[in-house]
């Protein structure tokens, strides 16, 4: 069981294209993620049932627009999720509005009224990344194996039809150094409608603080509705 190199951006895009899974790696502390335009394609490549929800990437502009008008947020908190989604690259789990159904592409991201969203927009990654507007995410490892922190690691684990494509390949990048500071999925924030914050899922972001606490902590101060 082993992945195939994607060679290069032109080849994930192309994957990507073809509704194919592809592998993707993001700039460190975070680990590598499986990425598709479908819902089961991640879900099929990561061994697990296809309808479970999975993330919607909401690296695109015109997409994280049309998103954030379907969440429970106000002006204020929206202007909150933006920035802890572009900067700090946390996961989000926002409130879907209570007027109305999840637009179709919500839907595979939202699970009893919450929406699960990531925003990482890594500049070398941007040539496949803006090929795809909607792009639906999850970490890169099979169900119940750590995320690959490498290319060679997520070749390893995942099967022949999942592309992976090393972050070598992308431009101004180093090949991955399996032994340097350890990689995490990213931390998982829930955000209230008035822009309260709330720990959900320990990961990459909050490990130089005292813990999830600490690191929320830190984000209510420089995030909050307002500052």
């Amino acid at each position: 069981m082993t992945g195939v190199p994607a060679d290069g951006v032109d080849a994930a895009r192309a994957h990507l294209a073809r509704g194919r899974a592809v592998v993707l790696p993001n700039p460190a502390p975070l680990t590598y993620v499986v990425a598709a335009t479908t819902p089961d394609a991640v879900n099929r490549a990561k061994g697990r049932p296809v309808g479970q929800p999975v993330a919607l990437w909401v690296h695109h502009p015109a997409t994280a627009e049309l998103v954030l008008r379907a969440l429970d947020l106000s002006a204020a908190a929206a202007g909150t999720a933006r920035r802890l989604l572009s900067d700090e690259r946390v996961t989000l789990l926002a409130p879907l509005g209570r007027d109305h159904a999840p637009p179709g592409r919500l839907a595979p991201a939202t699970h009893d009224g919450w929406t699960l969203l990531f925003g990482a927009r890594w500049e070398p990654l941007r040539p496949v990344l803006d090929a795809h507007p909607v792009l639906y995410v999850s970490s890169a490892n099979r169900t119940g194996h750590p995320p690959a922190a490498t290319a060679a690691r997520a070749r390893a684990a995942f099967p022949g039809d999942v592309a992976v494509l090393d972050a070598a390949a992308l431009p101004g990048t180093a090949p991955d150094a399996a032994d340097a500071a350890p990689r995490a999925a990213t931390t998982t924030i829930r955000l209230h409608p008035d822009g309260h914050m709330e720990p959900h899922r320990s990961g990459a972001q909050d490990r130089p603080y005292a813990g999830i606490a600490a690191y929320v902590d830190h984000l209510r101060a420089a995030y909050a509705p307002g500052r």
